[in-house]
């Protein structure tokens, strides 16, 4: 059985896409799952919106609900299902609902700074 624990992250996170910052936060959140590194998760409101596309891909977690993806479109490529959000996760993960999270790859970091 997998357990979830979310708290605020600590100071300032960022993410860059194709040179592009593409979010930026103080109010992002850590979500620790067992057996998975931490994830960060930026409040959509600290997100550059108009950078993502939403796709028709999809997850289930049984902790946290239903994921919906997006990909990033920079100005040099297109990082497809680079994007995900529990937009009306389980009560146990409802501290992440209305975040983004971001996965890292080539050309897309999530870092503190």
């Amino acid at each position: 059985m997998s357990i979830i624990s979310i708290k605020p992250a600590q100071g300032t996170w960022v993410v860059r896409a194709g040179g592009a910052v593409i979010a930026e936060s103080a109010r992002a959140m850590e979500l620790r799952e067992d057996g998975h590194e931490p994830v960060i998760y930026f409040p959509r409101e600290d997100v550059a919106m108009a950078f993502l596309d939403r796709t028709d891909h999809s997850t289930h977690c049984p902790f946290k609900g239903d994921a919906s993806y997006f990909s990033i479109m920079s100005k040099s490529r297109t990082y497809p299902n680079a994007v995900w959000s529990y937009e009306r996760p389980k009560d146990d993960a409802a501290s992440i609902g209305d975040h983004l999270a971001f996965y890292q790859q080539d050309g897309v970091t999530v870092e503190q700074v």
